[in-house]
């Protein structure tokens, strides 16, 4: 039945205590070791804002991602088991905001972006520096008695648009905040209409920018017991077609396809019903997996943010050796440079034996540059907080692990189909 939703608390799980030992650990790791660096570089200019101590702690976050209609609000329906505060079904462009839908232990109720944003031991106090145009288009909406959210919150965007005239309406940064979410998910759904398979500019865009995390991307191929079993096949085949040019990668993110709500099968069309069930039931234990993985991915995150950091501390010292000390010649000289910032890249790789994988998205870092102001007046690069993260790479993150694998114990899993 659809009351409560799906229940996962009967999944394979880590001892609450020392998943909150290990999330303990991670935060004083970063706010000691990572985050200097950062705002010394201003790694939040540059890539994602400093993060709070709330991050470390929240519950895994699912993004979703999709163009109007595509079945979202109906999918969020079926993982909480019933309707929820603020909620909107339709086929016109009904969802012009996120949505963070999250337990409660009282009522159901909604609450403003603004108050969200405020609430320290909330993972979106990060969300403020977008400012009210954007805040006046979050909410968080509190849901009372689902086993689901009491282990996962889900997050809702605004169905993403086709088309310039539809985009001018929104007045803040689209795109900067699908990354912010994107970085501090630990799934990001996208959803697609088996019915009319489309992949706008702005959703092109937005899957450009999740390049960096398809390890957390899931395709869901939605509502495919209203097509043929000779169109879903044509549709499958163009999807992934379309996903590959979009992501541009040799391994494809996982499709799962199926009707993902709460009613029963639609056989109108001859739906392979065994096939979608089983699609449906291989998504929601992929759902009920994440808390579970939660310390798993939260070390693999930081792990991935220490990389980025000191490649980017290291990209700014390079940068910042090649500028002349006295105001003469400045602008000429930090313009050639970020002109050929992809010499830049590679050569500093050589010199510091960075790998280049972990290097930045070249565009996005040379509008940065362009945007910081002069180069010369970052702080030389100490090389002490440079060992101290390496530090944290090589030994205090492989302590932590074995913390994770000694102890995980099996139980059932839940038949959550």
């Amino acid at each position: 039945g659809l009351e409560g939703g799906l229940d996962i608390t009967a999944v394979m799980k880590m001892d609450p205590g020392v998943q909150a030992k290990v999330f303990e650990t991670l935060k004083t790791l970063y706010q000691r070791k990572v985050k200097p660096l950062e705002v010394t570089y201003k790694y939040g200019h540059f890539h994602s804002a400093p993060l709070t101590p709330a991050d470390f702690v929240a519950k895994p976050m699912v993004l979703l991602v999709g163009g109007y209609s595509v079945g979202k609000t109906s999918f969020i329906r079926s993982l909480v088991g019933r309707d929820f505060p603020g909620q909107r079904i339709g086929p016109e462009p009904t969802t012009d905001r996120f949505t963070a839908i999250m337990h409660a232990d009282g009522e159901d109720r909604l609450v403003p972006g603004h108050a969200l944003a405020m609430q320290s031991d909330r993972p979106f106090q990060g969300l403020s520096p977008f400012g009210n145009n954007f805040l006046s288009k979050f909410e968080g909406s509190e849901v009372s008695g689902s086993s689901f959210l009491q282990n996962v919150t889900l997050v809702d965007t605004p169905g993403v648009l086709s088309g310039e005239k539809q985009r001018s309406g929104r007045d803040y940064d689209f795109v900067q905040v699908m990354n912010w979410f994107a970085d501090r998910a630990d799934m990001i759904v996208v959803l697609f209409d088996a019915h009319k398979l489309d992949i706008s500019d702005e959703l092109r865009a937005v899957l450009d920018l999740l390049r960096p995390h398809q390890d957390k991307v899931r395709v869901l191929l939605n509502k495919a017991d209203l097509v043929t079993p000779q169109q879903l096949m044509r549709v499958y085949g163009a999807l992934m077609w379309q996903l590959g040019k979009v992501l541009n990668t040799p391994e494809v993110c996982r499709v799962y396809i199926g009707s993902f709500w709460e009613r029963p099968l639609s056989l109108q069309y001859g739906a392979d019903a065994t096939l979608l069930e089983k699609e449906k039931h291989d998504l929601l234990e992929d759902l009920a997996a994440l808390p579970r993985n939660a310390a798993l991915r939260r070390i693999n995150e930081l792990v991935k943010r220490t990389r980025s950091v000191k490649v980017h501390a290291h990209i700014i010292h390079y940068l910042r050796k090649q500028m002349p000390m006295t105001g003469w010649g400045k602008k000429e000289k930090q313009e050639k440079l970020i002109k050929r910032l992809d010499r830049e890249f590679r050569d500093c790789a050589r010199r510091y034996a960075l790998p280049r994988g972990d290097f930045p998205h070249l565009e996005k870092f040379r509008q940065a540059l362009v945007e910081t102001g002069d180069i010369s007046k970052f702080p030389k690069l100490d090389k002490s907080m440079v060992r101290e993260m390496d530090r944290v790479l090589s030994n205090d993150i492989a302590r932590l692990l074995e913390q994770c694998c000694v102890v995980t114990t099996e139980a059932p899993v839940a038949n959550a189909a």
